[in-house]
C-alpha cells in the first residue's frame, strides 16, 4: 500500500477515475446520517481499531485522500487499519477503466458514466455493518431506514465528543450478539428483523462468519450462496452486501427498487420494467453490474 504517514496525517493515493465530489453528494444524501459528518469539503468520521477510537477528519487533494486525526495520534496497528478502512470505503483499489469502457458502449450507462465520473461505491468495510444495514433497509422507505440505523447505533455504539460535536461508530456485533430482541423492538425494528440481526451478530461473535471466511477462495456465485442461508438474508440481501462490502463488481440486486425506478425515469417508461426487461439491459454489463447499479441510483438525485 502506497501510503505516505506521519504521525497525524496520512495521504492515501487515489486512482485517475476518482472524484471526491461525486463521493461527498452520495455521502450526504440523508440528514439523518450519525456515522460521517462533511463539513464544507470535508469528511470527519469515527473508527473503531481494536479498543482505540480515531477520528478521521478526511479531505482530498491532487492524486491523494488526507486522513487527519484529530484526537490524537493512533497507534502503528491504528493508522494502518485507517488507511485500508478509506481504501475499502472509496473503493480504491477497483480499476474502473473496464467500466467506463463498458459503459462508453451502452446507452443507458453511456450519459450517466460520464456525468458522473470518478463515482466510486461508497461501501461498508465492516461485513456486520453492510448485513445489518442491508436487514434494516428491507421493504421500507430510505427515511425510516435511517431512523432505525441513528437509533440502534446511539443506542449501542461507541462515541466520542470532539469541538462540542458526538461522533459514533456503528455498533460491534460482539455487542450485539449479547442482546435479545425485546432490546431493539422498542426501537421500531420488527421483531423479525431484531433476530435476524442478533442471529448474525451471534454467528460472528461465534466465529462462524466472517468476511475473510466469505471471500476465501470462492466465486460470487458461491459467495451468494453461502450468504442466502443465513436467516433472514435472501438474494437482495445478498447481493447488496456482495456490492457494499465485498467489492464484487459482479453482484447485481436485480431487485431493487430503486434500480426500477432509475431505469423507468432513463428509458422514459410509464411503468417500472419488469426482471426479465432488466436482465436482457443487464446483458450488456456483465461483471459489472454492481456499478451500473449505482450509477443508476445516483441519477435519481440529480
Amino acid at each position: 500500500m502506497d501510503t505516505k504517514t506521519n504521525s497525524h496525517i496520512m495521504r492515501v493515493p487515489v486512482p485517475v477515475e476518482f472524484s471526491f465530489d461525486e463521493c461527498l453528494i452520495f455521502l450526504n444524501r440523508s440528514s439523518q446520517e450519525n456515522l460521517h459528518r462533511i463539513q464544507g469539503e470535508r469528511i470527519r468520521k469515527l473508527l473503531r481499531h481494536e479498543e482505540e477510537l480515531m477520528l478521521m477528519e478526511i479531505s482530498s487533494s491532487p492524486q491523494h485522500l488526507n486522513i487527519e486525526f484529530l484526537n490524537g495520534v493512533p497507534s502503528e496497528e491504528g493508522r494502518t487499519a485507517a488507511a485500508q478502512y478509506v481504501r475499502e470505503w472509496f473503493d480504491l483499489d477497483t480499476d474502473l477503466a473496464p467500466f467506463y469502457e463498458l459503459a462508453a458502449a451502452d446507452p443507458i450507462l453511456q450519459p450517466i458514466a460520464r456525468h458522473h465520473f470518478g463515482l466510486r461505491i461508497l461501501g461498508f468495510p465492516d461485513l456486520f455493518e453492510a448485513m445489518a444495514w442491508a436487514i434494516t433497509g428491507q421493504q421500507i422507505n430510505l427515511t425510516f431506514a435511517y431512523t432505525l440505523k441513528k437509533r440502534f447505533v446511539e443506542a449501542y455504539g461507541k462515541s466520542i465528543v470532539y469541538d462540542n460535536e458526538t461522533y459514533w461508530v456503528f455498533p460491534s456485533y460482539r455487542e450485539i450478539a449479547a442482546l435479545e430482541v425485546s432490546d431493539l423492538t422498542p426501537m421500531q425494528y420488527s421483531a423479525r428483523k431484531a433476530e435476524y440481526i442478533i442471529g448474525i451478530a451471534t454467528q460472528m461473535a461465534s466465529g462462524i462468519l466472517s468476511k475473510e471466511q466469505l471471500l476465501n477462495g470462492k466465486d460470487a456465485q458461491a459467495i451468494e450462496k453461502e450468504l442466502v442461508a443465513i436467516r433472514g438474508v435472501g438474494p437482495w440481501s445478498a447481493n447488496y452486501v456482495m456490492m457494499k462490502c465485498l467489492a464484487i463488481t459482479s453482484a447485481f440486486p436485480i431487485a431493487d427498487v430503486g434500480l426500477h425506478n432509475a431505469l423507468k425515469v432513463q428509458l422514459e417508461l410509464e411503468q417500472k420494467p419488469t426482471i426479465a426487461e432488466i436482465e436482457r439491459l443487464a446483458e450488456n454489463w456483465k461483471g459489472w453490474e454492481a456499478y451500473a447499479t449505482f450509477y443508476l441510483w445516483r441519477s435519481l438525485y440529480e
